[in-house]
């Protein structure tokens, strides 16, 4: 079994360590197939060793409880060193996981479950952890990041927001206040001078965006790859001049990423991107010229929409069109390429990306929705254009466009850390995935009670009208009956369409969205009360714990209503799993529309006939259309991935930074 475990080396004395992209080789997909079934096999016997080693901490722990502080304090030095010296050794392990478990007993009342352990295990082994929404995956977070920070390694705890890191790294701050490890938070209030002490501390937290840009940043400073000899000198003399070390970060050591299919795939179909403002003068001209090209253009005739692309893509007569009025205005728009990527640009602005889904207006500012958290980005941008024309569409102030100054992909960012390991509760269907880009092992870990979760059938009904009246309806019996009830829905415009017929009903409840996000804490907290209603987007998904008050526990629980369905099947499980945790009754139902915007992704005219069939042939466009999702932004986190090979290889033969 020993072969199991691996050998121990020390971090590379280097100042900003990271792991060396390796170009890819047609021979890696065939040692991927190759290896595949040896690592299957390896897996259970691993599984098996983790198990044993459980075990071993528990017998570690028995003797721990009589300990007195002074005496915990003690072996909390001895531990220390242990792991300094001779690494992360099994017996070092184990005794570190029984030591880490009886501070959390003695700091904040929770000790840590055998499954949580065995979760923790998975993680420092290198392994993506899959743990049922609510057994805990916080707490279970602090048994590898405190070892590892014993260890002397830096620690980056990911999570997929603000809110949650700062959140996770309160609950288990006493943890490691005992244990004598210093913790750091990074978020968007955190300014840039006052980053480098953040990321100084033995473990920090921090939202997978804001760690990655300051990754980026730094790169920018060191102009490319940082050359260790170089990077010591400048800190040396930074330091004799009294000045801080122009990059943040102290390199790339140990990464756990919270909700890791969120993080590792479902943002990563977008890149990342540092850019400068560029000189303003002419936007507001280019914006109001590339709308009157485009000025009557209609589909078929001018151009064809796919809907299941986010793309569209215009026709010869639009083509012919662009021309004719190209040649009247004159300039660079007598430019072929210009002119018909500005006016694609323009039609998607126009058609495609709607107010309330995909960004909102706010002090006469275009910010953009994250899609997968349901989260204003406020200091990010559109490419291309693409910004200012929404500014345009809005009416709002056209900002000047951004130059780019460095770009890269979370598969090439997290690629570099020396250690990942992560957890989630939705990764199964990710595991392959995961896999083959990252080389990370999904182990499903059991939940420690059983769930008492009930799946209640979908309704499907024919207009949004009926469906929300048909809301409404449940809502009323729901909270008759004493039960909170959280509607879930896929985007801002429709938590405040269903806030508006709850109102008209004379139904209490509260919103939660991009919006309201200052009054999410509170809302949270309110919401698992008896006959609460709450009306939220994504930001209640993910990470979210509602608390439910024991007078509701025994009327039956949370009731997750879902509204709608989204792209991914595991964003709706995310959302049903806020109800029913830790072995507590809840309850799950579906109710949904014909005119929902995710059949929109159904072209083809005959097969959304299946909406005036039965239930069964219903539920089956609905899956359709969920697949045919889920199957493009795969294709499109591979064509990133090929491209961001590509353009590493190039950065790389031009010496440019990326």
């Amino acid at each position: 079994m020993n072969i199991l475990v691996p050998s121990w080396s020390p971090p590379p004395l280097v100042v900003y360590p990271e792991r060396q992209d390796r170009p890819e080789h047609w021979l890696d997909g065939i040692e991927k197939m190759v290896t595949s079934v040896p690592q299957m096999v390896a897996g259970r016997l691993h599984r098996r060793h983790l198990r044993e080693l459980v075990q071993k901490v528990n017998a570690a722990g028995a003797a721990l409880g009589d300990e007195t502080g002074q005496g915990l304090a003690a072996r909390i030095g001895e531990v220390r060193a242990a792991l300094r010296c001779h690494g992360l050794t099994d017996a070092n392990i184990c005794l570190g996981f029984a030591i880490v478990r009886e501070v959390s007993q003695r700091t904040i009342g929770l000790r840590h479950l055998d499954v949580q352990i065995l979760a923790g295990l998975a993680m420092l082994k290198g392994r993506v952890a899959e743990m049922d929404t609510g057994e805990g995956k916080t707490l279970t977070a602090g048994l590898p990041a405190s070892i590892a920070a014993l260890a002397g390694l830096s620690v980056h705890v990911i999570t997929v927001n603000d809110y949650l890191a700062a959140r996770d790294r309160d609950i288990l701050r006493p943890i490691y206040d005992f244990l004598g490890l210093t913790t750091g938070l990074v978020n968007s209030t955190v300014p840039r001078p006052d980053r480098p002490a953040a990321y100084a501390c033995d473990i920090v937290y921090a939202s997978n965006k804001e760690i990655a840009f300051d990754y980026l940043r730094d790169r920018i400073t060191f102009g490319g790859q940082p050359r260790p000899v170089h990077a010591k000198v400048n800190r040396m003399l930074d330091e004799r001049r009294g000045q801080s070390p122009p990059f943040v970060m102290r390199g790339l050591h140990f990464a756990i990423v919270d909700e890791a299919d969120s993080v590792l795939v479902d943002e990563a179909r977008t890149p990342l991107i540092i850019s400068q403002e560029t000189d303003a003068d002419g936007e507001r001209q280019w914006v109001e010229q590339t709308f009157a090209l485009i000025d009557g253009f209609k589909e078929p005739t001018h151009y064809l929409l796919l809907l299941d692309e986010r793309r569209l893509e215009l026709t010869e007569a639009g083509k012919a069109k662009l021309a004719e009025r190209a040649e009247a205005i004159g300039g660079i728009w007598r430019n072929r390429i210009r002119r018909e990527e500005a006016a694609s640009q323009a039609l998607v602005a126009l058609l495609l990306f709607r107010k309330g889904e995909h960004y909102l207006v706010s002090d006469g500012k275009v910010q953009i929705i994250d899609e997968y958290t349901g989260r204003v980005m406020p200091d990010r941008s559109w490419s291309d254009g693409l910004h200012q024309l929404v500014e345009g569409k809005e009416g709002c102030v056209i900002t000047s466009r951004k130059l780019t100054m460095a770009r890269m992909t979370y598969q090439r960012f997290f690629r570099r850390y020396l250690h990942l390991a992560g957890m989630t509760g939705t990764a199964r269907e990710t595991t392959e995935e995961l896999r083959h880009v990252y080389g990370l092992q999904v182990m499903r870990i059991p939940p420690n009670a059983p769930s008492r979760r009930t799946k209640l059938p979908t309704t499907i009904c024919p207009t949004l009208d009926d469906k929300w009246l048909t809301i409404v309806r449940r809502v009323q019996e729901l909270q008759a009956a004493g039960r909170p009830v959280l509607i879930a829905t896929r985007s801002v415009s429709a938590s405040e369409a269903v806030s508006v017929v709850l109102q008209g009903q004379g139904i209490e409840h509260r919103v939660l969205n991009a919006e309201q996000s200052s009054e999410e804490a509170e809302i949270i907290a309110q919401a698992g009360g008896v006959g609460r209603v709450t009306v939220a987007t994504n930001m209640a998904g993910r990470g979210v714990d509602i608390a439910v008050v024991p007078q509701a526990l025994a009327l039956g629980g949370l009731h997750v209503l879902l509204s709608e369905r989204h792209d991914a099947g595991r964003i709706d499980r995310q959302m049903e799993g806020r109800t029913a945790r830790k072995g507590d009754p809840g309850s799950t139902e579906a109710i949904l529309s014909l005119e929902d915007p995710l059949l929109d992704l159904i072209p083809w005219q005959p097969l959304r006939l299946l909406g005036r069939c039965g239930k069964r042939a219903r539920l089956l466009l609905f899956d359709l259309a969920q697949q045919r999702a889920e199957r493009t932004h795969a294709k499109d986190r591979k064509n990133l991935l090929a491209q961001d090979r590509r353009l590493g290889t190039l950065l790389a033969f031009s010496g440019l930074p990326e």
